[in-house]
C-alpha cells in the first residue's frame, strides 16, 4: 500500500518548474518534486549528523575525506568488475 499523499500548492520559478515537468516524465511532477524534497531532507539529516559527530569528535580532516572517497571508488570499481565477470 502506497502512503497517503495530500494536495499541496508551491511557487518557484518558471525555467525550474518547466525543467522539473520535462524530467519528470511519465511520473510527472509531482513525483519529481516529492524525490527531489526527499533527497534534500535526506541531506539536512545528514549535515544534522555531521554536525553531532563532529562536535563530539572534531572535524573531519581533508585527508580523512579523500581516504574516504578512494575507498568508495576502489569499492565501485570491484562492483563494476564483479558485474561485468558475472555477465
Amino acid at each position: 500500500m502506497s502512503e497517503a499523499t495530500g494536495k499541496y500548492s508551491i511557487t518557484m520559478p518558471r525555467d525550474i518548474a518547466e525543467a522539473a515537468r520535462a524530467r519528470g516524465g511519465p511520473s510527472g511532477l509531482s513525483a519529481y518534486v516529492a524525490a527531489a524534497v526527499a533527497r534534500q531532507i535526506e541531506r539536512d539529516n545528514l549535515n544534522e549528523l555531521i554536525t553531532v559527530a563532529e562536535a563530539e569528535h572534531g572535524p573531519i580532516t581533508d585527508e580523512e575525506v579523500q581516504a574516504l572517497r578512494d575507498q568508495l571508488h576502489q569499492a565501485r570499481e570491484q562492483q563494476t568488475q564483479s558485474g561485468a565477470n558475472a555477465a
